[in-house]
C-alpha cells in the first residue's frame, strides 16, 4: 500500500473543502425542511416531500451530461457551472413566498451538478492504490460538514429562518468555487472520446457490478432522504426533543460514526473486501431503519439505530465512489461516476417523494418501515454483485 504523497493530500483536503461546503449548505436545510416548510402557503406533507427530493431528479438528469462533458472539456470548468447554478437556485428558494417557489429554487439547486466530476477529479489526481484514501478523506469532509449542519441548522433557523439558511447556501457555493480555483490544480487526463469508443460506452455504463453499485447508491440515499423527511417529527413527538435540540443526538452518533468509518476504511483495499463492507452497512441501514419504525418513546432503542444507520451510511459514502472509480474505465471515468451520482442523486428524489407520501397517508413510523423494505430488493443483488467480482481480475 503506497503512502499519500504531500500534492495527494493538499488536493484531497481541497476537494473535501469544496464537497463539504456545497454539502453544509444542503444539509443546513435538509433537518429542519420539514418542519419550517409545512408552515408555507400551500404547503402539504407531500409538497414538502417533493421540496426535500426534487433536487434529486434534477440532479439525476444531469450527471452523465456532465461527466461526459467533464470527459471531453475538463473538470474545473463543468464543477463551476453547477456551483454557479447551485447559487441560483438557493437565492431563488431563499426569495420564495410559498412552497413551490422553495420547491422550484431546490430544482435549480439539483441543476448545479458537481459530485461526479468532483469524484473523477480525485481519481484523476491520485494513484489507484490511494484511491480509496482519497475518497475516505473526501467521506470524512462530507461527515463532518453534515455534523456541523445538523449542529448549526436549527440555531440559524431560529435566527434567521429558511430564507435564511438558503441565502447562506448560496454564499457556500461561491466559496467552494473560490477554492477549487485557488488551490486544485486543474486535471490534465482528461479525454476527447472517439466515435469508437462512443459506441461502447453504453456497454461499461450497463457493467453488471457497476449497474449495482449505482443501484446501491441509488438506495443508500433513498433510505437517508425518507428518514429525514419523518426523523425531526420523530425526535420531536417520540423523544420530546424540539428542532433546535436535537444536535444533542446528532452530535455524538456523527462523531462516533466518523471514527468508526475512517478506522475501517483503512483496513478496506481489495475490490472483495469492499462489497463485504457494502454488503453489512446495507444489513445495518435496513435493521436500524426498521429499528426507528418499532421504537416509540424507547430513548435506548432509538440512540442505538441511529447510532447504527449513520455508521453504516457514512462506510457507504467512502467506499462505494472508491469502488465505482477503480472499476471504471479511465477514459470513461467522468462518464461513470457520472452515471453513479445520477443513481444516487435520483434516490434521493424517489427517498422525498415517497417519504412525504407515506407520511401523509399512512403515519410518521410507516416512513421508516417503507425505507427499510428496500433492503429486501438491495441485498440479494449485493450477494449477486460479490459472486460475480470473485473473479482474479476484480481482486
Amino acid at each position: 500500500m503506497t503512502k499519500l504523497s504531500k500534492r495527494e493530500l493538499k488536493i484531497s483536503f481541497a476537494l473535501s473543502g469544496v464537497v463539504g461546503l456545497r454539502i453544509f449548505g444542503l444539509f443546513l436545510i435538509t433537518p429542519v425542511l420539514t418542519a419550517y416548510a409545512l408552515n408555507l402557503p400551500g404547503a402539504t406533507p407531500f409538497l414538502v416531500g417533493l421540496a426535500a427530493g426534487v433536487y434529486g431528479f434534477a440532479q439525476a438528469a444531469l450527471q452523465v451530461p456532465a461527466g461526459l462533458l467533464s470527459d471531453r472539456i475538463g473538470r474545473h470548468w463543468v464543477i463551476t457551472t453547477g456551483l454557479l447554478v447551485f447559487a441560483i437556485g438557493s437565492i431563488t428558494a431563499a426569495m420564495a413566498q410559498g412552497i413551490g417557489g422553495v420547491i422550484t429554487g431546490r430544482v435549480l439547486q439539483g441543476m448545479g451538478v458537481v459530485s461526479g466530476s468532483i469524484q473523477a477529479l480525485a481519481a484523476d489526481h491520485s494513484h489507484d492504490d490511494n484511491r480509496s484514501k482519497v475518497m475516505a478523506i473526501i467521506g470524512v469532509g462530507i461527515g463532518l460538514a453534515i455534523i456541523m449542519a445538523i449542529i448549526l441548522g436549527a440555531p440559524l433557523a431560529t435566527i434567521a429562518g429558511l430564507p435564511g439558511l438558503f441565502a447562506f447556501s448560496a454564499l457556500l457555493s461561491l466559496l467552494a468555487m473560490a477554492l477549487l480555483w485557488t488551490v486544485v490544480p486543474r486535471s490534465v487526463s482528461h479525454h476527447v472520446f472517439s466515435a469508437k469508443y462512443d459506441g461502447k460506452l453504453r456497454g461499461v455504463l450497463l457493467n453488471p457490478p457497476l449497474l449495482i453499485l449505482n443501484i446501491s447508491v441509488f438506495m443508500m440515499n433513498a433510505m437517508l432522504t425518507a428518514a429525514f423527511v419523518a426523523m425531526p417529527l420523530l425526535l420531536e413527538r417520540q423523544l420530546d426533543m424540539p428542532l433546535h435540540q436535537q444536535w444533542q443526538l446528532y452530535l455524538p452518533v456523527m462523531l462516533l460514526s466518523a471514527l468508526v468509518m475512517v478506522g475501517l476504511l483503512r483496513r478496506v483495499t481489495s475490490v472483495t473486501g469492499s462489497l463485504h463492507m457494502i454488503f453489512l452497512c446495507a444489513l445495518g441501514m435496513g435493521l436500524a431503519l426498521y429499528g426507528f419504525s418499532i421504537a416509540g418513546r424507547s430513548h435506548a432503542l432509538l440512540w442505538g439505530v441511529a447510532t447504527l444507520f449513520f455508521i453504516a451510511f457514512n462506510l457507504l459514502e467512502g467506499i462505494l465512489p472508491s469502488l465505482v472509480s477503480r472499476l471504471a474505465p479511465q477514459r470513461a471515468r467522468g462518464a461513470t461516476l457520472g452515471a453513479y451520482a445520477t443513481s444516487q442523486f435520483l434516490g434521493a428524489g424517489v427517498g422525498g417523494v415517497l417519504g412525504g407520501l407515506v407520511l401523509q397517508n399512512l403515519g410518521l413510523s410507516s416512513v421508516f418501515a417503507m425505507a427499510a423494505a428496500l433492503t429486501l430488493v438491495w441485498l440479494p443483488l449485493l450477494w449477486w454483485c460479490r459472486s460475480m467480482v470473485m473473479m482474479p481480475q476484480h481482486k
